[in-house]
């Protein structure tokens, strides 16, 4: 089998194991020290400097907070307030810390999307204190210190380290390329752990009105397509794929956390089927790509 090939039989492969394996949703936490690895592998070879900067990630931070209450909007009209939420939810997340991570693999512009991730993460922190009593009708001050606790482990340790491993040993930099198939097995190996949280948690959902799991899936679907698509549209010839990705791969953990800590766990199904179609976007794209590459 080819290598292309067999990437994407191992993507597809994680997330059907996880699905019908919930119950390795025990084994989640590894999620977050996964994610660190591939980020330190990925800060190792990219250097964000101003010029990482561009005028169109200012016109993503904007498009996230619209597409947020767009979602709103959309499931109040496909299911009333609690379909209403879920999508806000789902699309108001900012970008996925694993983001920079798929961009890699699609042989992107790394810098661009740790630079949007980066933006969109500590500026929605900062304003969904005050954006969720929009929606919820109450306050969450502590919103801004969790997500920033979050940020600070999970990125920029690894960036520290990795600049530091630079600094000491200058040819360190050129590890990230021998190391493709170590880095790519670690995020077969935390898709499979998200789809198995995600099982899990849907499993637990026994008393879901008829009908409404289905509209915040489908509505779910929708705000993952325009924020892909968006994405592309606003990133223009220069960064399609990279604002794509910003737009879309969402850091659903940090809005699942909101959703169940201050409205419920069937509000919480909105990232959490964000997750599924995000993956499935994904999975696609890198299948795509191992045309571009050789075998």
């Amino acid at each position: 089998m080819q290598p292309g090939l067999l990437r994407t039989v191992a993507l597809v492969a994680g997330m059907v194991l996880g699905a019908l394996l919930p119950q390795a949703y025990a084994a989640a936490g590894a999620i977050r020290w996964l994610v660190m690895g591939m980020l330190f592998l990925v800060f190792l070879q990219t250097r964000l400097s101003r010029q990482a900067i561009h005028r169109s990630h200012v016109v993503l931070l904007a498009a996230n907070l619209a597409m947020g209450f767009a979602a709103w909007g959309l499931g109040w009209l496909a299911g009333g307030r609690e379909v209403a939420l879920a999508a806000f939810f789902a699309g108001i997340a900012p970008t996925a810390t694993a983001a920079p991570v798929v961009v890699s693999f699609l042989r992107g512009r790394v810098e661009y999307v740790i630079a949007a991730f980066l933006l969109t993460n500590l500026v929605i922190a900062a304003l969904l204190p005050g954006l969720l009593p929009l929606v919820l009708g109450r306050a969450t001050p502590e919103a801004f210190v969790q997500v920033l606790g979050s940020v600070g482990l999970v990125v920029f340790v690894p960036m520290g380290a990795a600049w530091l491993l630079r600094t000491v040993h200058a040819r360190a930099a050129e590890w990230p390329q021998h190391l493709r198939n170590v880095s790519f097995g670690m995020w077969v190996l935390a898709l499979f752990l998200v789809t198995a949280n995600g099982s899990h948690f849907l499993r637990l959902q026994t008393d879901l009105p008829s009908g409404v799991l289905g509209k915040i899936a489908l509505t779910t679907a929708a705000v993952c397509a325009a924020s892909f698509a968006l994405g592309r549209v606003i990133g223009g010839r220069e960064f399609p794929r990279e604002a794509s990705q910003s737009l879309g791969q969402k850091n659903t953990s940090f809005t699942i956390y909101l959703a169940l800590t201050y409205a419920n766990p069937l509000v919480a199904l909105g990232p959490t089927c964000y997750v599924l179609w995000h993956n499935l976007w994904n999975s696609w794209q890198l299948h795509q790509s191992r045309h571009l590459e050789p075998d």
